[in-house]
């Protein structure tokens, strides 16, 4: 990745291993006690995040300068909540199959939160709470899942490059190229690292 975010950029993000227990999805799903993951391991993994000023998400200076260094173009907000969408139930259960993107996922969320699962270096799911004001990008070739929180609402930028591609390819998709990529750039170079 050409770019990472600092250690306190991500202090604000709150990650841990997912507990597979048969619990709503919604809920945390934290073991007792709780292990939680530290920020610069979710770097290592490729995934960036950002605090912004959500209230003033149309005049943020800082949001104006992350999508020209990015080079994020385009963008439209979307509301995930119960008689906000068409097919509300059908498209939550959806977003939390696990899939990833041959493209960037990038998020603002300007209100409400859920969670992102993702995948570590071993396949063990490490959560962490999204909520307002956090801008994150997930890499391309990156196997997540998307849950909101018991809150059942999250009002989101998203953001792309280029024309708006958001397709969702569930796993497995071990011979896309976006994946073959990421475990060649993201995961094997970390693990050598260590």
């Amino acid at each position: 990745m050409s770019e990472m975010a600092s250690d306190s950029e991500l202090a604000c993000v709150e990650a841990w291993y997912y507990n597979p227990s048969g619990e709503d999805s919604r809920l945390p799903h934290q073991y007792d006690p709780n292990r939680p993951v530290p920020p610069h391991h979710l770097t290592e993994l490729g995934v960036l995040i950002w605090e912004l000023d959500a209230d003033h998400y149309d005049n943020n200076p800082q949001l104006e300068k992350i999508k020209k260094d990015r080079g994020y173009n385009y963008s439209d907000i979307v509301t995930v909540a119960p008689g906000m969408m068409e097919d509300y139930d059908a498209k939550i259960k959806h977003f939390f199959t696990e899939h990833l993107h041959a493209q960037e996922e990038i998020r603002f969320v300007l209100e409400g939160g859920g969670y992102f699962d993702v995948r570590d270096y071993d396949e063990t799911w490490i959560r962490f709470r999204i909520r307002k004001g956090h801008l994150i990008v997930l890499p391309p070739g990156m196997y997540h899942r998307f849950t909101l929180d018991t809150n059942n609402y999250v009002k989101a930028m998203r953001l792309f490059m280029g024309l708006p591609c958001w397709t969702q390819h569930q796993r497995p998709a071990d011979d896309m190229e976006a994946r073959r990529t990421y475990i060649a750039k993201v995961l094997n170079n970390s693990i050598a690292a260590q």
